[in-house]
């Protein structure tokens, strides 16, 4: 499975990801994965949508895993350089800044596909087994933290991290636009990791 996301073997890996039949393929199964869950999607369920046979399918990902990484790919490749970004703050409070606004704007770059990919079980348990995949949280649950390890600050971090997915699918805040909830979310997180609200 880590070949699915690691450099380029000498097959000509590089040009096949990168091919518009896997973007085809990627797309399809956000939308099933956003509309039946990851559990619920099988690979015929995604062939079927695109109008193919399994074995087109089978072409460009060996397992539904892979897709669900390649979906993931470009937001883990964005929380690593969030946290390269925040490693290089001085304080505390710089740090929780530039990932709180990171985090939220790249939620709500894909407020649909992400939200449903963050909050399924089926996609923990893939990140889990990976440590080199689930080791990008737990940098920023760190970083949220600060440097004293406080059980309360860690507590923070997690919760806004777990909870942040809730609201772009809350049926009470699902219709407001990304503009204002990227603002509410912003706010929340600064009340909660630091305490304060925004001075801007």
């Amino acid at each position: 499975m880590r070949g699915s996301h690691g450099a380029a073997g000498p097959d000509g890996g590089a040009a096949r990801r990168e091919s518009p039949g896997r973007t085809r393929v990627e797309q399809a199964a956000l939308r099933l994965f956003a509309d039946e869950g990851v559990s619920e999607t099988s690979l015929q369920k995604i062939a079927d949508a695109l109008g193919v046979t399994k074995a087109a399918v089978y072409w460009h990902y060996k397992s539904k895993d892979e897709i669900v990484l390649a979906a993931l790919r470009p937001a883990l490749q964005e929380l690593e350089r969030l946290a390269d970004a925040a490693e290089a703050e001085r304080s505390r409070r710089a740090r929780v800044e530039l990932l709180v606004t990171g985090i939220v704007d790249l939620l709500l770059s894909n407020r649909r596909g992400l939200t449903v990919l963050v909050g399924d079980v089926a996609v923990r348990h893939l990140l889990e087994q990976d440590p080199s995949l689930i080791g990008v949280v737990g940098r920023i649950v760190d970083l949220l933290s600060g440097p004293d390890h406080e059980p309360g600050a860690r507590v923070a971090a997690t919760l806004f991290l777990a909870g942040l997915p809730g609201p772009t699918t809350d049926p009470g805040s699902v219709s407001l636009g990304d503009d204002e909830l990227r603002e509410h979310l912003l706010e929340s997180g600064r009340r909660l990791l630091t305490g304060r609200r925004s001075t801007r």
